[in-house]
């Protein structure tokens, strides 16, 4: 059995100073989950946020990591400063970072790397653009974009990565797939990495969903077989309905 986990990205959103309120509005309604719970916050939040939940069942992730050690690469932040900030997850490849920022294939392997070597637990973002899907291309962008990021990975590494499918168009914009179309498109996901590591490896990964999961889809979303939880955006700003989330999430 695959434990389900809800992460929360919190993207571009609230201070340090707002992370009280939250984590004591959240904290005790997410006490009994049965699923991992993780907010992935803003670099500045990191510290503060490790501080707050340190005595709670809810981990700290970052929402990008350098691909180097160190070095003349101003605007990124390194795995190890992530964990000495108290990080424990941290989001790769997310659909904004590739539209907005230039993340390729090549540049979320490279991260991926530096956030294994250096123990961090990665979350990977694949996810085709609505083009994309109207022109038949779901299952080869998804593809694409798994065997890239997994490119050079270890059997033992990629046991420790959760994959998050973000199909584009339904972020922020308000559409989700169908709880079917979602599912169908995870288990193809998951017949990639069991062409590339076999069927153990395959059947114990953790697939999220992540296109604009919800309070009111997170029950259809999670019933399905391939889902393994969700990667969530506007939703985890809102305690309440992040913890009717995570608590659907059984």
């Amino acid at each position: 059995m695959r434990k389900p986990i809800i992460a929360g990205n919190w993207k571009m959103n609230k201070t340090a100073s707002e992370c009280a309120e939250f984590v004591s509005k959240l904290a005790p309604q997410v006490k009994d989950a049965t699923c991992d719970v993780v907010l992935c916050v803003p670099f500045t939040d990191i510290a503060t946020m490790s501080a707050l939940t340190e005595k709670t069942n809810i981990k700290v992730g970052a929402q990008n990591v350098a691909w180097a050690d160190s070095g003349a690469f101003t605007g990124e932040i390194s795995a190890a400063m992530l964990k000495e900030a108290g990080a424990e997850y941290v989001i790769i490849g997310h659909s904004e970072r590739r539209q907005y920022f230039g993340e390729t294939d090549k540049s979320v392997n490279m991260r991926l790397v530096q956030a294994l070597k250096n123990g961090l637990k990665p979350i990977v973002c694949v996810g085709e653009t609505l083009d994309e899907r109207e022109g038949g291309k779901t299952e080869l962008v998804n593809k694409t974009q798994v065997e890239g990021a997994f490119s050079g990975i270890s059997a033992e590494d990629a046991a420790k990565v959760v994959i998050a499918y973000e199909p584009v168009w339904a972020i922020g914009t308000g559409r989700t797939a169908t709880d079917e179309q979602a599912n169908e498109t995870i288990g193809y996901i998951r017949s990639v990495v069991k062409l590339l590591y076999g069927k153990k490896i395959a059947d114990g990964m953790r697939i999220q969903y992540g296109g604009s999961m919800n309070a009111k889809n997170v029950a259809g979303l999670m019933a399905q077989t391939e889902i393994d939880g969700g990667l969530i955006g506007g939703a985890s700003l809102k305690p309440d309905d992040f913890a009717i989330i995570v608590n659907t999430a059984k």
